[in-house]
């Protein structure tokens, strides 16, 4: 096996839907140009080009609305599952680690082991940053992409208020308007419900090799077992 293949295989995951992200991201501005060259004609406006567009306010925030949506559903997840749990499910933990656990079974401290992450081993804020580092990385990008989509739906919402000749508004009142929170419920409710029947439906369902999935032949009430 190559350098090349092996790298492939190990980071197949990753490398996958990181494609994946860039087919669909590519498709989404090609199509919503179209769209969006379609309503300035029929306003009577020039189209733009393809590269113009991908500048406007409108594609920004209609990337960015899903991205803050999609990282919301991480960050909730992420820390939500530290005391939630789902009897008979492999998205939760077992039962009886609700919580954040000991440093035995965290493997920091003292108890760290000697290919764990150096700041693991720490004793004193590096530990404590690095052991709530991915929620808060997710956090932190949520904050930043729901802070884009306001920007730029602020943007796109003051362009077509200009084109229906009436006066634009301040980002600070698009906030409260009914189109920024439309635009933020509606991805978020979906984003719930994913994770919701996700931890209810893997208590019954099986797929077969899955991480997501327990063991095909696991009981119902087995919790926290992965196939």
């Amino acid at each position: 096996m190559t350098a090349l293949t092996q790298f492939v295989k190990h980071n197949s995951l990753t490398l996958a839907f990181g494609t994946g992200f860039l087919v669909t991201l590519t498709g989404q501005a090609v199509s919503g140009h179209a769209d969006f060259n379609n309503q300035l004609v029929a306003q009577g406006l020039h189209p733009l080009t393809f590269w113009q567009y991908l500048a406007t306010s409108d594609f920004a925030v209609d990337v960015t609305e899903n991205w803050q949506s999609e990282y919301l559903q991480f960050f909730l997840y992420i820390f939500g599952t530290v005391w939630l749990l789902q009897r008979g499910s492999p998205e939760s933990k077992e039962l009886h680690k609700g919580g954040v656990e000991s440093d035995r079974e965290q493997k920091v401290g003292d108890h760290a082991g000697t290919h764990s992450p150096r700041w693991a081993a720490d004793r004193g804020w590096r530990q404590k940053l690095y052991s709530r580092s991915l929620g808060t990385v997710m956090a932190a990008i949520f904050v930043w992409s729901w802070l884009a989509q306001s920007i730029n739906g602020s943007a796109a919402y003051n362009e077509q208020h200009l084109r229906d000749l009436q006066a634009p508004i301040p980002w600070t009142q698009y906030l409260g308007t009914a189109d920024f929170w439309n635009r933020t419920l509606q991805n978020w409710q979906s984003e719930l419900l994913a994770v919701a029947s996700m931890a209810i439906l893997s208590v019954y369902l099986r797929q077969r090799g899955s991480p997501e999935s327990k063991p095909v032949g696991a009981a119902h009430t087995s919790t926290g077992v992965e196939g």
